[in-house]
């Protein structure tokens, strides 16, 4: 009996160069090629680009590389406008021409499905990728981590895998009032001296800036992270931010001690103005406290919700459950075409901003509950109440194990899955597949322009 062959692994060593050409882009916005059969990750190449790659990671089943020289360039490839575009890792494609990132993006949601189902998605199921007219100036929240530069005061990002902080003074993606908003609250702190939290040493004080700007409204909201309770000059920063930016209408600090990366901690502190600021999509009018999940990017978000509103197919007589749902953005979106609306969040804010929205727009068959889908669709279930459509939207780690195994026990007729990780979305579709539904389309829309990430929707029906 002849011995089946085993294929050697390739063995890479950091520093080697050898010539690559990029095949497709990665999860992650990297260029992806092929070196004796072993997958190299390149980031910053592009498809079809022939390069000279240096190995800086190996790994059992691939290899990381740089681009060491472009010898046939992408006639896709563009000069980023953004200046600290290479140091700060928050886009990643802004080298390339923004119609080719919508064919990637849809790409890379193709080759998840690819991976994870036994689906073909590629024939009718996977549409192009929505875009925007212009995908600048787009972000309305930016959380920038504050450090002491010498006597200056800066906020940015880290620069990627490193504890270097890229100061984001004009970024490109964001709105034009989150820039300013920061530049100056910098500026007051530094003119102030207020004790600036130092990530390495977990001393000091104030550690984030967050803003948030309702687009259709201007309205701002600055919301000071702390490691502490007690803020330095409380009062005089309070009265400068109100002296020196008008337009900011909310003033809050949040504190978090923990020594972490998450941003916010529990406890949030109302210092001046309203305790919310307030956002509208279409016809509707949100308030936004400074924890609430809110879209980053209003102008798509109108676009993404009314995918989900065609994809729930609503006629007025369906019960709807709306798990994951922040300030009740997506169930009040749909509800004037249910029967009624019923929706849950872990976070006790969210659904405070929830029911005032609800109450706001005159919605009295639309009801928010704090807690896990898991907890409450079974409790529904047990009082005989049912739901016909479940909408969800998870967080990258995609829909928790027990809320998967409750939507398969509910059996709701139809279920709408918005996602912001393909890998995830497939992992949990390919269940759902196995558990009666089946897929009728997939619809990526780009909210996060430059960047890898490439939000879904993905209609699924229960089989008869």
């Amino acid at each position: 009996m002849k011995q089946k062959q085993v294929e050697k692994k390739v063995s890479m060593q950091i520093g080697q160069q050898f010539p690559l050409t990029i095949k497709r882009l990665g999860i992650n916005g990297e260029g992806v090629g092929y070196f004796k059969k072993q997958v190299v990750f390149v980031p910053g190449a592009l498809p079809n680009e022939e390069i000279v790659a240096e190995v800086t990671k190996v790994n059992p089943r691939f290899a990381e590389a740089k681009v060491m020289k472009i010898r046939k360039k992408s006639n896709e490839r563009i000069e980023p406008p953004c200046p600290v575009y290479t140091e700060c890792g928050g886009c990643q494609l802004q080298h390339m021409k923004y119609e080719a990132t919508l064919r990637e993006k849809r790409d890379i949601v193709r080759q998840a499905f690819e991976r994870y189902t036994k689906l073909d998605v590629t024939k009718r199921l996977l549409h192009e990728t929505i875009g925007m007219d212009d995908p600048w100036d787009y972000r309305n929240k930016s959380q920038l981590q504050v450090a002491k530069k010498g006597e200056e005061v800066i906020a940015g990002l880290y620069a990627m895998n490193s504890h270097k902080l890229i100061d984001l003074s004009e970024c490109k993606v964001q709105h034009q009032a989150t820039n300013k908003v920061t530049q100056v609250v910098k500026q007051i702190l530094a003119d102030l001296n207020v004790s600036i939290y130092n990530e390495r040493k977990h001393k000091g004080v104030v550690r984030t800036i967050v803003t948030r700007v309702g687009f259709a409204t201007g309205q701002v909201q600055v919301v000071l992270v702390t490691k502490e309770e007690t803020l330095p000059r409380k009062e005089a920063i309070v009265s400068e931010i109100q002296k020196r930016l008008p337009e900011v209408t909310s003033i809050v600090q949040n504190i978090n001690g923990q020594k972490t990366s998450i941003i916010f901690g529990e406890k949030t502190v109302h210092l001046a103005g309203d305790e919310v600021i307030e956002e509208k999509l279409g016809d509707l009018s949100f308030g936004l406290s400074a924890r609430a999940f809110f879209q980053l990017n209003p102008a798509q978000t109108v676009k993404l919700y009314n995918v989900v509103k065609d994809a729930a197919k609503l006629t007025g007589k369906e019960k709807l459950v709306d798990a994951y749902c922040g300030v009740g953005t997506i169930g009040l979106w749909l509800a004037s075409d249910a029967a009624e609306v019923r929706g849950m969040d872990v976070t006790l804010e969210s659904i405070d901003d929830a029911r005032a929205n609800a109450k706001n727009h005159g919605y009295h068959h639309v009801t928010y509950e704090v807690g896990k889908a898991e907890t409450w669709l079974p409790r529904w279930k047990k009082e005989g109440w049912k739901p016909d459509v479940v909408i969800v939207d998870p967080p990258r780690s995609g829909c928790d194990d027990k809320l998967l195994q409750t939507i398969i026990e509910v059996k709701p007729k139809r279920m709408v899955y918005v996602s912001c990780n393909p890998s995830t979305l497939a992992k949990d579709v390919d269940r759902l597949c196995k558990k009666g539904y089946k897929v009728k389309s997939i619809q990526p829309v780009d909210m996060f322009p430059w960047t890898s990430q490439v939000e879904s929707v993905t209609e699924l029906e229960r089989r008869e």
